[in-house]
């Protein structure tokens, strides 16, 4: 029968307190060097064996399994000399098997898989302060076999072999490009092929963002040997005119292509055959070239002006699935000033009518593609242009230029007028514009076969409303005249989204003057409040009381009620 004691004592500066059996240390207890490590935790025949804790002068600490008195199974190391922290398995006093390593004491950089011997070996997850990160396979703390690397800042990603902590062998690396302002789809650079020591060498793939493709022999990061080049449509189009400018400058050659060829792509393609039916036969491929030259020089602008307002009016808008429609169209002609030019709107689509029907003339809903807004855009300049020129030798490709310049440039995308200029108050606008079009359908009905309407019937409209200080409040900010006579006097044709944004003016100074009532009167019963004798009368209802402390519910609310007022009346008035 074995006798247990707890004992404290000091051999050579050893000291030992714990459990004793037969004289040797048996159970818990403490070992104690004079040099300061410190072993607290189970002992076996004077061995620390099992759970324990080891603590060195400087702090650092082991705590977990011990096997013949070094860490061996399960247990977590921390260092306060490096801040480094290993919590895993271990083997014979190294780390051994899965476990996860900080090494900073922000834990930003971290290691998470296998280990042989201390090292970094097998397959592991690596996580580095600046960001960048390595999953993949390892060996002797480098990145070795297959793996994948993400460089967070430079936006590049490498996944194929690597050897002695660098890209060698077969792989593919992508450097992501910045989205543009207005672009529709995201652009990268991409290799695929053979790499040498961290760089493009052997046979490999080069595809460019803009579609061209390199496949030939790489050395030591540059195109050597043997090539295949492959270019996109694009680039295709832009060698193409290029060869045909200097084949006519250096011999006076015909261009190389058929007379009925097209520099732009099926997306691009242009419809002005009403202009070019003006001009005479002979010069007509010339004319439509010489256009096209300057749609290719303007493309970047025009594709990120066209992806523009096509998501004007939404709340999250995927680039590439929306399409330009008439309304956001007739914003933009507005915003680049182009009714100043003696047209109006309404003229506008009578010009690029095409072969619609009457009634679909003037529809907002209508989808306006890439294609159709250069060709409408160049048929605009050459109205408005034209008679400004003085003997251009190609008239077509002079008025866009033009037009491009002094009007769409420095004016797109500054949005103006009531509809979209306030993003959150256009989102909520948008869900009355199929109601408010049924108002002015029922209207124009009434009045022509095309779906417009002059002045004249709008101001009935508010008439029949008795809202017409409003209407005068707002009808010369939307449609911009100097004058209102011109409102009054001549039959001037508006289209839907004057029609709309005069509507949502009137519905605006209703909200303000709806904020102005309700602090000057906490208490409102019913929805026959007295307005100011100064002001426009204004019936504030009880949900808008509800939402004064909400502005886009008041412009939903005041929005709501005007169209549903405005469109009771009028069907009253034309049964009357």
């Amino acid at each position: 029968m074995h006798q247990t004691n707890n004992k404290n004592v000091c051999l050579n500066c050893i000291f030992v307190k714990g459990m004793f059996s037969k004289g040797l240390m048996d159970g818990f207890g403490t070992f104690t060097r004079a040099a300061g490590l410190k072993y607290e935790g189970e002992f076996v025949h004077n061995i620390p064996m099992g759970q324990g804790t080891y603590t060195w002068a400087d702090g650092s600490t082991y705590k977990g399994e011990v096997y013949n008195g070094i860490p061996h199974g399960t247990g977590t190391y921390k260092c306060t000399q490096n801040s480094l922290f290993y919590s895993g398995q271990w083997h014979q006093g190294k780390r051994h098997g899965k476990g996860t390593a900080y090494y900073n004491e922000e834990k930003n950089s971290w290691y998470k898989g296998d280990w042989v011997r201390n090292n970094r070996e097998g397959c592991g997850l690596r996580c580095y302060p600046s960001g960048n990160t390595y999953s993949g396979e390892w060996k002797t703390n480098q990145r070795h076999g297959k793996g994948t690397m993400r460089w967070l800042n430079l936006g590049q990603k490498y996944v194929g072999a690597w050897q002695d902590g660098v890209q060698h062998g077969q792989g593919t690396h992508v450097w992501n490009l910045r989205r543009k302002d207005g672009s529709q789809y995201s652009q990268s650079n991409r290799y695929t092929g053979e790499f040498a020591q961290g760089q493009r060498h052997g046979w490999g793939t080069f595809y460019y963002a803009g579609g061209a493709i390199y496949e030939g022999e790489w050395k030591n990061n540059k195109k050597h040997g043997q090539v295949c080049f492959t270019v996109s449509w694009k680039k295709f189009r832009e060698i193409h005119s290029i060869l045909e400018i200097l084949l006519k400058f250096v011999i006076g050659a015909f261009p190389l292509s058929h007379s009925n060829s097209s520099l732009l792509g099926p997306d691009m393609a242009l419809n002005i055959d009403c202009l070019l039916d003006m001009i005479p036969e002979r010069k007509r491929d010339t004319e439509r070239k010489q256009v096209e030259f300057v749609v290719l020089r303007q493309e970047r602008e025009l594709r990120s002006i066209c992806s523009f307002y096509s998501r004007l009016g939404y709340a999250h808008s995927p680039v590439n699935t929306l399409l330009l429609s008439r309304l956001q169209f007739w914003r933009l002609l507005k915003d680049c000033n182009i009714h100043h030019h003696g047209i109006t709107l309404t003229q506008i689509d009578r010009l690029i009518r095409e072969d619609v029907d009457p009634a679909e003339i003037h529809s907002p809903f209508t989808p306006v593609l890439l294609r159709k807004l250069i060709s409408y855009l160049v048929i605009v300049a050459h109205h408005i242009h034209s008679k400004d020129m003085v003997s251009p030798k190609h008239l077509l490709a002079a008025c866009f230029s033009k037009l491009m310049t002094d009007d769409i440039l420095p004016n797109a995308k500054n949005v103006k007028g009531f509809l979209f200029r306030q993003p959150d108050v256009g989102v909520v606008a948008m869900n009355y514009m199929k109601r408010c079009w049924e108002v002015f359908q029922l209207f124009c009905t009434a009045t022509r076969d095309e779906q417009t309407m002059t002045c004249h019937h709008l101001l009935w409209m508010f008439k029949v409303q008795q809202t017409v200080t409003l209407f005068f409040a707002c009808i010369n900010s939307t449609l911009h005249f100097c004058c209102l006579a011109v409102v009054l006097f001549f039959p001037l044709q508006i289209t839907f989204l004057e029609f709309f944004e005069v509507l949502l003016g009137c519905a605006e100074v209703t909200c303000e003057q709806v904020s102005e009532t309700l602090k000057e009167d906490h208490r409102v019963f019913g929805s026959n409040t007295e307005t100011r004798k100064d002001s426009p009368e204004v019936e504030v209802s009880e949900e808008m009381i509800q939402t004064k402390n909400s502005p886009f519910q008041l412009v939903r609310s005041c929005l709501n009620a005007f169209i549903i007022s405005v469109s009771a009346n009028l069907v009253m008035s034309c049964h009357m």
